[in-house]
């Protein structure tokens, strides 16, 4: 028998987190708004029911969201980021081992589990009570049938959250109910290619010889194919490759139109990148800083442009990141533009252990890492931007509109629960 695979997804995520700490919230239609409270990223299953759709901009829905009665929220990663963190920790004493996919998705090997039905239940029962964060649990002999089966876990409310796809005969029947774009890698356009060749549907793509798929669409979906009859080609990754690159981007609260406001931001993404990348024991030699206009606003004079700057030896200390990141943004910074976003990203990231010197350049010293690893600290114990360096500024106006952003409940001493 093949292993069993299931994948764990929290339900409406971000609208759960807002719900947890706000129980008045439940059963009322919730939306959560993007970067600058743009447009919609997250809704509530009473938001979908009213036909909000994902993306619809608040500017151009705020009467309509009004009338209907719906209730906004601006994004609190910092909630929902620790909020994740703790399903995840629940979840591992559910699976000898777990892959973390997403904020809200993972992947359990269920390898030596009984009753595969009652465990996934117990699992749901613990993740609700915990956390509050309600989930829905696929079942699989692959990840991409137990994708398919989360799907249908959420689709059927007499599933009572759980749906298992272990016999073929289940799986037939569930590859019936769904289309070609419903199965995990399979876009619009692959979509087209497929029915262009006679795969108009999930139980065609299965039964379709992998090796002519390989000759016509790659190994990707060939992979596919073979996971759909059940041959797992995809393991459980318990440990995450180590990253390449990093980026800290951010879209501003208002038009910048300094170079000091502008020295700030830079600054400010510069550090949260150096704090990310140091997260992963990882170094730098190679910062790129970018800079760029509103390409929406036609009347505007429009500008974008990047710098890349190189250390002579990688370093995962803030004061050199954002030291470079601010020569670069000195290279391409032009005056009398309306800009609308920058951002720093981090290439070719290598282990922070394995850094080699040079004749006369040096590593980070140990005053840089004990001052680093200080600063990461604080700031995890009393909140990111606790103790930051002076270049980022004190009071930035640009930073993002937030006008319905709910407290960090879980994540600042100021933000806690009062009862």
């Amino acid at each position: 028998m093949p292993k069993p695979i299931a994948l764990i997804d929290c339900n409406n995520f971000y609208a759960s987190c807002e719900r947890v700490f706000q129980p008045r919230l439940i059963g009322k239609p919730v939306v959560v708004l993007s970067n600058n409270d743009g447009c919609v990223i997250a809704r509530s299953n009473e938001a979908k029911a009213l036909g909000i759709e994902m993306g619809a901009p608040w500017h151009l829905n705020k009467e309509n969201f009004e009338r209907l009665g719906v209730i906004v929220r601006s994004s609190n990663y910092a909630l929902y980021g620790d909020m994740s963190a703790r399903v995840m920790r629940t979840l591992r004493n559910f699976a000898p081992s777990l892959e973390v996919y997403s904020i809200d998705e993972a992947f359990l090997c269920l390898d030596g589990i009984g009753d595969l039905e009652n465990h996934a239940r117990e699992l749901r029962r613990t993740v609700a009570q915990w956390t509050g964060i309600p989930v829905s649990v696929g079942i699989g002999p692959t990840k991409t049938l137990a994708k398919i089966a989360n799907r249908l876990a959420k689709a059927d409310v007499r599933s009572g959250g759980v749906f298992c796809l272990m016999e073929e005969n289940q799986q037939t029947a569930a590859l019936n109910k769904i289309g070609l774009t419903d199965i995990w890698g399979i876009a619009r356009r692959l979509t087209l290619r497929l029915q262009e060749t006679g795969i108009t549907s999930p139980l065609d793509l299965r039964e379709v010889d992998p090796k002519l798929i390989r000759q016509a669409f790659g190994v990707t979906v060939e992979r596919i194919a073979l996971e759909l009859r059940g041959v797992s080609c995809l393991e459980i990754e318990e440990i995450s490759p180590p990253r390449k690159s990093l980026v800290a981007s951010r879209s501003f609260g208002r038009p910048v139109e300094t170079l000091n406001d502008m020295r700030e931001a830079v600054a400010t993404y510069a550090n949260r990148a150096a704090e990310k990348m140091r997260r992963q024991n990882l170094a730098t030699a190679n910062i790129v800083v970018f800079i760029e206009t509103n390409a929406f606003r036609k009347q505007d004079r429009q500008y974008r442009a990047s710098q890349t700057v190189n250390l002579s030896v990688a370093s995962a200390d803030s004061g050199k990141i954002t030291t470079a990141a601010l020569k670069g943004l000195s290279a391409i910074w032009r005056a009398g533009f309306l800009y609308k976003k920058a951002g720093v990203m981090l290439l070719d990231l290598v282990p922070a252990d394995q850094v080699q010197g040079s004749l006369f350049q040096q590593t980070d010293t140990h005053i840089s890492k004990a001052r680093m690893q200080a600063m990461d600290a604080i700031n995890r114990r009393f909140g990111r931007g606790t103790i930051r360096l002076a270049t980022t500024g004190m009071h930035s106006s640009w930073q993002l509109r937030r006008a319905f952003m709910s407290a960090r409940y879980t994540t600042d001493w100021n933000d806690l629960l009062r009862v």
